[in-house]
């Protein structure tokens, strides 16, 4: 056991001895089931929200409208909730009110099966009310009770639903599949900040993201995430470069071939070929994109603000996908462009992309290998130095500030990146023939 394991039973046990039921509930028992650590801890309890803040000296009242206290102990926060049955839902996300009740009452409101288990630890005995432990001997994700209550309840439930099938490994069962396609519309009211929390983890945390994704489509969820992926279905590709198939099969590929991604890794991937059905043209002799790197750029900007990603993340994602296109002709550039193009901040993200996308699609990787040659090369040593020539240089050679003193530093910073003046003095007295 890890140190939170060790807390979460140290408050458990104090409730206990205190008088009333607890029991650890939720993806806790259901990774204990399937031998996975769990990554934190929930208490379902019958003492109240008033009764646990009288036991612990520091507690958050998160939800305590709800039954839900936050105790904080050793630095680890557990959450600890009341046995409740919920009220009517107007807003698809909580209920309207609750009343406390019974461990099975509380655990026929939760979401999935696997998700809605007991555990005692003092007993070592799993308190079992829905089918849980059935359905995860058949790795099956399905709803409590009815789904289409479930999911009229908290519309963002059909999203969990993929995320736990493609973490876990298991599938939807039909009954609860029918009703998210059913009830797919209604993810269009979850605000933007939980579709993107859900997404992104199933983007990062499914076995096979692109699988994933091709499910959140057939669905009918993908509309109401990011409706600008489905053009991308059905958009053929030249299969001397795209052997594999249409826009979505490459992208769906890629993701698949990630190997525990960052978020800004996964929608990186996801969005790099975004712009392409907008720019598709048949050309002489193949269909092309001209330009589909920029849209592409473009257009993840806006999904990503829509979807509210940090700035930083944003800006990460859009300079991966608008230079995409530039690793192709890396092995021609002269050493200035390809120390700068190695020397970005974004470099190591693109270098990624670069990779999955040959490796999902014509499987050449010579340029990426040619890149991990030429930072083996520059390892002793920075890809780029500091400036020899500042602006103090040429002030001092009466270049005004302005336009024509940046070109020239450019002009003289490409110069000493492709190793043509041995030191600074040999650059500026160069420089100096040119003015």
């Amino acid at each position: 056991m890890n140190s939170s394991d060790h807390t979460a039973l140290r408050i458990l046990k104090q409730i206990r001895k205190a008088g009333f039921t607890a029991f650890f509930a939720g993806g806790s028992v259901r990774d204990k089931l399937l031998g996975r650590e769990a990554k934190d801890y929930d208490i379902a309890t019958s003492a109240t929200p008033e009764q646990i803040e009288a036991l612990f000296p520091k507690t958050v009242a998160v939800g305590k409208a709800f039954g839900v206290i936050v105790v904080v102990e050793d630095g680890t926060e557990t959450e600890v909730a009341t046995f409740r049955a919920d009220g009517g839902y107007q807003d698809g996300r909580r209920p309207d009110s609750v009343h406390f009740c019974g461990a099975e009452e509380d655990a026929k409101r939760r979401d999935f099966t696997v998700n809605g288990m007991f555990y005692d630890p003092i007993e070592d005995k799993v308190i079992d009310y829905v089918g849980g432990q059935t359905d995860l001997e058949k790795k099956i994700i399905r709803a409590i009770g009815e789904p289409e209550k479930r999911f009229a309840e908290d519309h963002l439930r059909m999203l969990r639903a993929v995320r736990f099938a493609h973490t876990l490994g298991f599938i939807i069962e039909p009954a609860t599949r029918a009703a998210i396609q059913k009830y797919a519309p209604d993810l269009a009211k979850i605000s933007a900040e939980r579709i993107e929390n859900e997404f992104s983890r199933t983007l990062t945390e499914s076995i096979k993201p692109g699988d994933a994704l091709k499910e959140l489509v057939d669905l009918g969820l993908m509309e109401h995430i990011i409706p600008e992926i489905l053009p991308m279905i059905g958009q053929e590709q030249p299969p001397e470069f795209h052997p594999e198939g249409d826009v979505f099969v490459h992208t769906c590929l890629m993701l698949n071939l990630m190997k525990n991604p960052s978020r800004v890794l996964a929608y990186t991937v996801l969005l790099h070929d975004v712009g392409k059905p907008a720019t598709a043209f048949m050309g002489e002799d193949r269909i092309r994109f001209h330009g589909h790197e920029r849209k592409s750029a473009e257009m993840a900007e806006e999904i990503l603000r829509r979807l509210k990603l940090p700035v930083k993340e944003i800006k990460q994602i859009v300079t991966a996908v608008d230079g995409h296109m530039r690793f192709k002709d890396v092995q021609k550039m002269n050493k200035s462009t390809l120390r700068k193009l190695m020397g970005a901040e974004t470099f190591d993200l693109e270098l990624e992309l670069h990779r999955l996308d040959c490796a999902g699609s014509h499987r050449m990787l010579d340029n990426h290998q040619f890149l991990l040659g030429k930072a083996e090369e520059m390892k002793n040593e920075p890809i780029l130095p500091e400036k020899w020539i500042t602006g103090k240089d040429l002030r001092d050679l009466d270049v005004p500030p302005g336009p024509r003193m940046g070109n020239i530093l450019q002009l003289a910073y490409d110069a000493q990146l492709e190793g043509r003046f041995p030191d600074r003095a040999a650059l500026l007295d160069w420089l100096k023939t040119q003015l």
